[in-house]
């Protein structure tokens, strides 16, 4: 999704492929904006170059009034039906097909957001253009098909327009020039600056936008009261105002300029010219009467302002064709992980779990280096090692938020590439440690989704392992408590450790045969976690266990420590090996018991 410039070729593409999503998901906007554009070009031309010339023309030739009154009579029964129908569109249809295509614009937005690989959320190039895509997308679709539209039907009466006054006097129709310099050639020259304008402001209004949130979010208004970060919160969105301020200055001249001339050629000039013209062949030159001069002074402002809609509506779509390459560049993105991804089905049971000289790199820094190890069917293993060795990497990679750069990773024997990439995850339920918690129910934030059977006792007993059971069943609706005060007044506000129980609910209740746990104690005291490893240790009697703590004595029962360091694997083997050895292991573990608890006669902590 690298920036370019898009030639004229590229941004018609992209109206086309707006248009065409448009219509697949709402035809009825497509179709009506159609015919309302047809009705009110048709009031135009009708008004301007037939209604008038038949009128004044029975003026001159002294018709009677019934006739003149049986003319005006049908055109304004046939003016009201279409008005009618404009009514309609506008009031009823339009709006209630626009709102389905913002729903449908964002659904697909929404799906591909949710099926385009992690790291995408990591490149700040390509959420810079996600975020553009998803600035006002639906409501540049719509502007697509209307100006579409009014190009189409804008240019059949353009024609129309230009041939009656063709017939009145061939050289006044010189006077389109005007109109046309005016709106194409300078008007598309300020919309290119207008939209330079945008594409730099955008990085800006994403601090801004940042801050916004930050102010009025509820999870920051604790820091914000009890520290002097709202000073650099000031700071940030100064700093980001006065960017787009000198971003706006930088474009503000030519910009101007640019509606300058093309205000004058398309107004000032052809309304005083034409007039000027008109008004010498009426009384030097004598050549057409007053009505003609009525008429094509009517026509020559009928020509202008289809003249100003049509090349708005080309302008218009020039623009949105701009704007529009960010959307269908998000949309048409290729992942490298697609979620939907199709594959080999798994076998119910796990067997084992191979790093296999895995290498990974992230932004050209290589994290992971020749990883190899191997976790069987009922082993309970544990990723150790200092902040940065790799460990939560790992865990990414072995559910396919990552894919390595080289080597393999096999469960059951076979490359994870090969397999459903759904049906494989559900082989594993995982807690990391930058959990979300959801606003939604505490039943909901557990299931995550996901439906099970007796699941008010799943969620329960799930609750009582993590073990903040007994604060849900505290709350007055109990497991059916929304988890935010932003909609409902008896909402739950839990704790940072209380959330973290939470979160880990969600791994004890998916029924998955690999627990994998990460640093699934950060936030919680020692107490609280004694009592949850004790519970994750029974779990692991009945399941795989791949866990990362923090805590050293909470892995000495694990079969397997695998110890990281720079993304290397530097020893392996249980607590009890890896103690006796003496090395990285033990000398981190020993550090760790000096701030808790006596040695044992083993030099090691009890719990």
């Amino acid at each position: 999704m690298k920036e370019k410039k898009l030639s004229f070729t590229k941004t018609i593409q992209n109206d086309w492929y707006a248009l065409k999503l448009g219509f697949s998901i709402s035809k009825s906007l497509v179709i009506h904006s159609f015919f309302m554009r047809v009705a009110g070009y048709f009031e135009w031309v009708f008004f301007d170059a037939i209604f008038l010339r038949e009128i004044v023309g029975a003026l001159d030739e002294n018709k009677g009034f019934h006739e003149i009154f049986v003319f005006i009579a049908v055109c304004g029964l046939i003016f009201c039906l279409i008005n009618l129908y404009t009514n309609y569109a506008e009031n009823v249809v339009l709006p209630l097909q626009t709102t389905r295509l913002y729903g449908g614009v964002y659904r697909k937005l929404y799906s591909k957001a949710r099926n385009v690989e992690l790291r995408c959320y990591e490149d700040a190039d390509f959420y810079n253009r996600y975020t553009m895509a998803m600035d006002g997308a639906e409501a540049k679709v719509s502007a697509i098909i209307t100006s579409f539209w009014g190009i189409l039907v804008g240019a059949v009466a353009t024609v129309a327009v230009f041939g009656f006054m063709y017939e009145i006097d061939r050289y006044a129709v010189l006077f389109i020039i005007c109109p046309l310099a005016g709106n194409f050639l300078f008007g598309n020259w300020r919309n290119k600056f207008e939209f330079k304008r945008y594409r730099e402001q955008a990085p800006n209004d994403k601090v801004l936008n940042y801050v916004n949130r930050t102010m009025y979010l509820p999870d920051y208004a604790k820091e914000v009261r009890l520290s002097r970060i709202f000073n650099l919160l000031r700071k940030q969105y100064h700093d980001a105002t006065q960017k787009n301020v000198r971003v706006a200055v930088k474009y503000a001249f030519a910009s101007a300029s640019m509606n300058f001339w093309r205000c004058t050629f398309t107004f000032t000039v052809i309304f005083e010219g034409v007039l000027l013209y008109a008004v010498y062949r009426n009384l030097v030159t004598g050549s057409i009467s007053l009505a003609q001069l009525t008429v094509m002074s009517s026509l020559m402002v009928a020509m202008t302002w289809i003249l100003i809609h049509l090349f708005e509506d080309i302008m218009e779509i020039m623009k949105n064709g701009l704007f529009i390459n960010n959307l269908r560049g998000f949309l048409e993105y290729r992942e490298a992980i697609p979620e939907d991804q199709k594959g080999i089905l798994p076998e119910k049971e796990f067997e084992s779990l191979e790093f296999d000289n895995v290498c990974f790199s992230y932004k050209e820094e290589e994290t992971i280096k020749n990883l190899s190890f191997k976790l069987n069917k009922g082993e309970m293993a544990a990723l150790v090692g200092h902040n940065g060795a790799g460990k939560t990497t790992i865990v990414k990679l072995l559910l396919r938020l990552y894919d390595p750069v080289s080597g393999v990773i096999r469960v059951n024997g076979r490359d994870i590439r090969e397999y459903d990439l759904h049906a494989y995850r559900e082989m594993f339920a995982a807690t990391f440690q930058d959990f979300s918690i959801m606003g939604m129910t505490i039943k909901e934030n557990v299931l995550m989704g996901r439906h099970y059977e007796n699941e008010d006792e799943l969620v329960e007993r799930s609750l009582k392992k993590a073990g903040v059971y007994e604060k849900v069943q505290s709350l007055p609706k109990g497991i059916h408590t929304m988890m935010t005060k932003e909609f409902e007044e008896d909402g739950a506000v839990l704790s940072g450790g209380e959330n973290q129980k939470l979160a880990v609910a969600r791994t004890f209740a998916k029924d998955s045969p690999v627990k994998v746990f990460d640093e699934p104690s950060s936030a919680l005291d020692p107490i609280a976690e004694y009592e949850l490893f004790r519970n994750i240790m029974k779990e692991g009697r009945d399941h795989t266990m791949l866990f990362i703590s923090h805590r050293l004595s909470s892995v000495k029962s694990c079969d397997k420590v695998f110890m990281l360091e720079g993304g290397r694997l530097i020893e392996e083997g249980s607590h009890r090996q890896l103690m006796e050895l003496g090395g990285s292991y033990a000398q981190m573990y020993r550090k760790q018991a000096m701030n808790y608890l006596a040695l044992d006669e083993e030099g090691e902590v009890e719990l």
